[in-house]
Formats: structure tokens, C-alpha cells, sequence
């Protein structure tokens, strides 16, 4: 006879996940969950008695958070250190928060920059819709006149990318 433990029925969400599933639900390859397994960064995949891979329903979390680490650019060693530095231990995590602070710090510097870069290439998409507007070519050289003219309108819009000069 079964037992009353047998025929309880464990919530989908609360199943383990196969890598496949982990894939489709993180955007992240395959062949990249196994490295980041082989490299140490999940260290919570189990196997199945068939050998598959079996990641506990927590680890979608985790996974994510190891993504953003990656993706923000923190090195695979600082993100294996920050794991190795986990499990619970208290006396950890002012090193795990010092970390996450610095990935922090370099993450915003990052969007500064990005910032900037942005508003140069937008300013470079305006040049070019002006010279189009005008009918011409973004890649001819321009009369002197025309140069100035393009750079006092971009300096009243708070920008000045490069504009082509023809050349003497």
C-alpha cells in the first residue's frame, strides 16, 4: 500500500528544473549553465539517478543574480568568491556586501558613461537627419560656411560631434 507521503502531489513551482527549463526561464545558453557550473558559479545543481541536471526551484534566483554579476561585468573570480563567501555564515557578509558595493559603484560609473556615449550618438543621428534635410550626403565634405553653421546649431543644443570639413 502507498503511503500517504507517495501520493502528495509537490507544486510545479516547488519541482526541481532541468537545464533546458533553467535556459528558456534565464535566456542564458546551455552550454553557458554549464560552465557557470563547471566554473563554480552555481554550485547549488544537483543530478538526477539519470545524471541530468536538477536545479532546486531557489536557484532560478540565484541564477539571475549571478547573471546581473556577470553581465554588469564583475570578474568570475569576485562572483566565486562572493559565493564561496555565502552559506549563512554572519561573519561573511560584510566581505559579500563589500563586494556588491564595489559591482555597485562600477555599474554606475558605467551608466555615466554610457550616458555621455549616448548623447553623442544621438547628436551624430541629428547631424546626419540636418545634412539629409539639406540634401546632403553624410559623408561629403562640407563647404566651410556649412561647417559653421552645423557647429553654432550644435553648440546651442549642448553638443558639438564631428562634422566633416573639405579639406583646403
Amino acid at each position: 500500500m502507498d503511503s500517504v507521503m507517495d501520493s502528495v502531489v509537490v507544486p510545479a513551482s516547488q519541482q526541481a528544473l532541468g537545464i533546458r527549463q533553467v535556459s528558456e526561464e534565464t535566456g542564458l545558453s546551455i552550454d553557458t549553465l554549464r560552465w557557470y557550473e563547471r566554473v563554480g558559479l552555481l554550485p547549488l545543481v544537483e543530478r538526477a539517478s539519470d545524471g541530468r541536471r536538477r536545479y532546486p526551484p531557489d536557484a532560478l534566483r540565484f541564477i539571475r543574480l549571478v547573471q546581473a554579476l556577470r553581465r554588469t561585468g564583475m570578474p568570475v573570480a569576485d562572483v566565486r568568491q562572493f559565493i564561496e563567501l555565502g552559506g549563512g555564515e554572519l561573519a561573511n557578509h560584510p566581505e559579500r556586501m563589500a563586494l556588491l558595493e564595489r559591482q555597485c559603484a562600477q555599474i554606475e560609473e558605467r551608466m555615466v558613461e554610457l550616458r555621455d556615449d549616448l548623447a553623442v550618438v544621438q547628436a551624430k543621428i541629428e547631424t546626419y537627419r540636418d545634412l539629409i534635410a539639406r540634401g546632403l550626403d553624410c559623408e561629403d565634405d562640407l563647404p566651410d560656411d556649412m561647417v559653421e553653421q552645423l557647429q553654432a546649431d550644435e553648440l546651442l543644443a549642448g553638443t558639438l560631434p564631428a562634422v566633416p570639413r573639405r579639406q583646403r
